[in-house]
C-alpha cells in the first residue's frame, strides 16, 4: 500500500492493474452480496421477519442460533478483512481526511449493524427488521462508495501519468 503514498502507483502499471483487477473482483462480491440478500428477502420488513422468524405460508423455519452463529463467525472475519483492505486503499488516495474518516467509519458501523440486525430481528423484536434493511442498504452504499473512490483515484493517477509522459 505504500505505493499510493510514494506515488509509485503513477509508475507501476502492473501493480495499478492488479489493484484494479482486485477491485473488479470486489465489485462482483458486492453484486453477489446484494443478490444473496434479495434471494432470501426484499426491502420490506415482513420479508425480513419471515426470513429470520420463519413463515408458515412459505414453510420455512426460524433461523437457528447455531446457524446464525456460524454465519456471523464467517461474516465478521471476512467483512473485516474486506473493509480493512478497501479502507486501507482509500486512505492512500488524495481525497480529504474528512471524507476518509467519514467513509471508513460509515463502512465499519454499517457492516456491524448489518450483522447485528438479523440477531435483533430473530431474538429481540421483529420491529428491528427496519434496522436490518437500513443497515444492509447503508453497507451496500458505503462499499460502493469505497470502490468508486479507489477506482477513481487509480484511474486519475494513470491519466495524470499519461499526460506527463506522452508516448
Amino acid at each position: 500500500m505504500r505505493y499510493f503514498v510514494t506515488g509509485e502507483q503513477q509508475r507501476k502499471s502492473l501493480l495499478n492493474a492488479l489493484v484494479l483487477m482486485f477491485l473488479g473482483y470486489i465489485v462482483l462480491l458486492w453484486v453477489s452480496n446484494g443478490m444473496m440478500y434479495f434471494h432470501h428477502m426484499d426491502l420490506t420488513p415482513s420479508s425480513v421477519v419471515a426470513y429470520y422468524l420463519g413463515s408458515e405460508e412459505q414453510f420455512t423455519q426460524a433461523r437457528s442460533y447455531q446457524g446464525m452463529l456460524e454465519v456471523s463467525h464467517f461474516h465478521l472475519f471476512s467483512m473485516g478483512m474486506l473493509i480493512v483492505t478497501l479502507t486501507h486503499l482509500m486512505l492512500m488516495t488524495d481525497f480529504s481526511v474528512r471524507l476518509k474518516i467519514w467513509l471508513s467509519s460509515l463502512t465499519y458501523v454499517s457492516a456491524l449493524a448489518d450483522e447485528l440486525g438479523g440477531w435483533l430481528v430473530r431474538f429481540v423484536d421483529p420491529l428491528f427488521a427496519w434496522f436490518k434493511i437500513a443497515a444492509f442498504l447503508l453497507l451496500e452504499f458505503s462499499l460502493a462508495a469505497l470502490l468508486v473512490v479507489v477506482v477513481y483515484s487509480l484511474i486519475r493517477a494513470r491519466l495524470q501519468l499519461n499526460q506527463n509522459n506522452p508516448a
